[in-house]
């Protein structure tokens, strides 16, 4: 079962609490109601122990389910940072992580909740950052996956950046560490100096360096044993695709001192 089936099964609401566990229960409960009219399996708090009896396994699947809460919830509140969400920015999310069919309604409340509540954005990304301030890398990933989001329709918006930068900000994120990850995730053709937050006068043992780091700290199953739900390994092979492409360039350039 994917990350999202698990939303379906209403499993996530007894493992995440603070804001995000009240938007993952609310679209979980309704989805958990409405399975049960139509005869569907469900997955209820006691299989969701028991399939996580051990107290390590029921912080993964805390740490997976609210990142995968969490990249919804802030979608939505981004989405909405323009004034008007609609049903094509709701379609792009959907199509950037392939959820599956049989799970898009369980997401769409989700979504849907998220967009609704009276909270602010803030709280949310709060309280991610808490849950992974032992993981700076998943931050990351997070936000990488935001920015993907926020670029579906070709184009980066002026609120969707300030946006962005805000929560990096409330992750504990440098500003050399958000353009780093901004460069990674564009839409055209990366800067290879800024995808490994190197310059041009650094030499080529600072440069691989600084590459061996991204390369150690970015690979896919590391991020999954900090938290990273399995779901979105696309999102981190693609970031170190784009870090091995941005490396070999360099490599090949005098000018790197390679």
């Amino acid at each position: 079962m994917s990350i999202f089936g698990k939303i379906v099964g209403g499993v996530g609401g007894f493992f995440v609490g603070g804001p995000l566990g009240a938007v993952l229960g609310a679209a979980a409960g309704h989805a958990y109601d409405r399975m049960r009219a139509e005869g569907q399996e469900t997955y209820g708090p006691d299989e969701g122990v028991k399939s996580g009896s051990a107290f390590e396994r029921a912080n993964d699947a805390a740490r997976q389910m609210a990142f995968s809460v969490a990249v919804i919830a802030l979608s939505a509140k981004m989405a909405k940072a323009d004034g008007v969400v609609n049903q094509e920015e709701i379609d792009a999310f959907k199509r950037v992580f392939r959820i599956p069919s049989q799970e898009m309604g369980a997401v769409g409340l989700l979504f849907d909740h998220a967009r609704r509540s009276p909270d602010g954005y803030e709280v949310y990304a709060r309280q991610i950052a808490r849950m992974f301030a032992d993981s700076p890398q998943v931050l990351e990933e997070l936000l990488g996956a935001l920015f993907v989001i926020a670029q579906a329709d070709g184009r980066l918006h002026p609120s969707e950046l300030a946006f962005l930068r805000r929560v990096a900000d409330l992750f504990g994120l440098p500003a050399r560490d958000f353009e780093r990850i901004r460069a990674t995730h564009g839409t055209g053709q990366s800067n290879p100096y800024e995808v490994l937050g190197v310059t041009p006068d650094m030499d080529a043992a600072a440069i691989q360096a600084a590459y061996r780091t991204l390369a150690r700290e970015n690979h896919p199953d590391r991020l999954i044993a900090q938290g990273m739900p399995p779901d979105f390994i696309d999102l981190a092979t693609r970031k170190m695709a784009t870090i091995n492409a941005a490396y070999e360039t360099l490599s090949r350039r005098p000018s790197s001192g390679a």
